[in-house]
C-alpha cells in the first residue's frame, strides 16, 4: 500500500477552501469564523489564507465589510492543481537531503515514487472545489451554523 500524506498546511488550506466554498457568496466570512469552523488557530489560518490569496483562490479584504470569499478561479479550481501548488515539487522521500542517500546513484525508487506521486495528483485533477461541496447542503449547513454561532 502506498500512503501519501499531505502536509498539515495543505490539509488546513483545503479545509479553508471547503469552508469558503459552502458560503452563500453574499456574506464574507472572517478568518476567525473560518478558524473556528475548521478547528485551527487563527494565526495558522491567516498564513494559509495568504498563500491561497497569492494563488488567486481566495479573495481577502480587510476592514469593515471585509472577510474572505472564494474567487471565481477558486470555485472552479482543480483540487489536483491546488494540492500541487500547496505541496510544491518536492520528492516523496529525501534522496537528496543532507546528507544524500548513499544508494541514490543506482536506485530506481525515487523515480517510481515520483510516478506514484503524480498519479495521486492526477486522480485529483478532474475534481473541482465546486464538486466537493455539490449535494452536501446538510453537512455544509451544519458547518455554517457552527461557524456563525461560535463566532458570535
Amino acid at each position: 500500500m502506498f500512503l501519501v500524506r499531505l502536509t498539515k498546511f495543505t490539509d488546513l488550506s483545503l479545509r479553508i477552501v471547503l469552508r469558503l466554498a459552502q458560503g452563500d457568496g453574499i456574506r464574507r466570512i472572517t478568518a476567525r469564523e473560518v478558524a473556528m469552523a475548521v478547528g485551527a488557530p487563527h494565526t495558522h489560518v491567516a498564513k494559509a489564507v495568504s498563500k491561497l490569496q497569492h494563488l488567486d483562490v481566495v479573495d481577502a479584504r480587510r476592514g469593515r465589510g471585509g472577510g474572505l470569499t472564494l474567487t471565481p478561479l477558486g470555485k472552479q479550481a482543480s483540487v489536483g492543481w491546488i494540492v500541487r501548488e500547496l505541496e510544491g515539487s518536492g520528492d516523496v522521500v529525501g534522496c537528496v537531503d543532507d546528507p544524500p542517500c548513499p544508494l541514490l546513484r543506482g536506485c530506481a525508487l525515487r523515480g517510481a515514487l515520483r510516478v506514484a506521486q503524480e498519479a495521486f495528483y492526477a486522480s485529483l485533477d478532474p475534481l473541482t472545489v465546486r464538486d466537493l461541496v455539490a449535494g452536501r447542503e446538510t453537512w455544509l449547513g451544519q458547518l455554517r451554523e457552527r461557524s456563525y454561532s461560535d463566532a458570535g
